[in-house]
């Protein structure tokens, strides 16, 4: 693979601490919400990671409108991450990326399952993490 992009976050103390990129752009306070005892006076990680899949999905919808001559200026996109205790002891994570477009119903799902073969996020994630899609409030 030819990387197009890299950057760098570093956390200083897990979820009860800082989060800063490289070029300083992103300098966030971290905290536990409050449904897992902690505080919740600030974001933590699975806002940042339903922010970044919601973006890219998106940008994966709009370019594969690109490609199939498809005229789309807006895709939104709400990524719905949550967290719980897995089978082994450890940790998962959930998600649901709800879409809403202005085409008709076969179209719009058309493009969001070829969205879910592009998107970095959703190829990151595949075989891991169970993703439920929905377009226009219809499960696909």
């Amino acid at each position: 693979m030819t990387t197009l992009y890299t950057t760098t976050a570093t956390a200083s103390a897990g979820r009860n601490g800082q989060v800063t990129t490289d070029d300083n752009m992103l300098d966030l306070a971290l905290s536990y919400p409050k449904e897992m005892g902690g505080t919740g006076e600030a974001t933590n990680p699975e806002q940042l990671f339903a922010a970044g899949y919601s973006a890219c999905f998106s940008n994966a919808i709009l370019h594969v409108a690109r490609e199939m001559k498809i005229k789309l200026t807006q895709a939104p996109v709400s990524a719905e991450v949550g967290i719980g205790p897995n089978t082994t002891g450890g940790f998962a994570l959930t998600v649901a990326l709800a879409v809403t477009l202005e085409l008709d119903e076969e179209k719009a799902q058309q493009l969001v399952k070829t969205a879910h073969q592009v998107c970095p996020y959703s190829n990151a994630v595949k075989g891991n993490i169970d993703v439920k899609l929905s377009v226009n409030g219809a499960v696909l």
